[in-house]
């Protein structure tokens, strides 16, 4: 199963894309569109679609996982990622490409096992679960990344370990700390 995660905004959208399945994880791809704060929103949104139309042709996901909208104390930036979010949403439909949204917390929940986990730590639990040759990259890449692979711990094969499991939604679950959850997912750990 091949993963298209995308972290949306209007000045750099990050996209990761990892292949899952029985043999673990690759990622195929990922980095950042970039533009310009400069440019007109319009044309940044147009950007935005060439640029992840490219990623999708190149990689051929068979799904598209972006983070839900992150509703602030700013309502113009809220609705201009809504625009951009909806021109993610509307390529994925022009593709053919079932879309998933999944919450901030619960990507890093996913990813880390703490709801409430800084970039940092995401991203160094990537580093850890995906093989990223040690390059540093954007926060909005690793972002992107975090998204695809949450979407593989729902819905496809983790590798030898099998599927990494996630609470229920509406379940209560106990705060857990970093050395709960490498006791409780050792086959995470390299």
């Amino acid at each position: 199963m091949i993963v298209l995660g995308v972290d949306p905004g209007s000045r750099t959208t990050g996209y990761g894309v990892i292949s899952g399945g029985d043999a673990g994880y690759s990622v195929l791809g990922c980095g950042v569109v970039r533009m310009k704060g400069s440019i007109a929103l319009a044309e940044r949104i147009g950007m935005i679609w060439t640029g992840l139309e490219e990623v999708i042709a190149a990689t051929r996901p068979d799904c598209i996982a972006i983070e839900t909208a992150f509703v602030g104390r700013n309502v113009r930036s809220a609705m201009i990622l809504g625009q951009v979010r909806g021109a993610v949403i509307a390529l994925a439909v022009r593709n053919g490409l079932p879309i998933r949204e999944y919450a901030p917390r619960e990507v890093k929940l996913a990813v880390t096992g703490y709801g409430s986990a800084g970039k940092e730590q995401v991203a160094s639990m990537l580093s850890k679960l995906l093989p990223l040759g040690g390059k540093p990259m954007p926060s909005d890449a690793t972002d992107a990344l975090g998204i695809a692979l949450c979407d593989l711990s729902r819905n496809g094969p983790a590798g030898p370990g099998g599927r990494v499991p996630l609470p229920s939604p509406g379940k209560k679950r106990k705060k857990q700390g970093w050395s709960d959850f490498v006791d409780g997912h050792p086959e995470l750990i390299a």
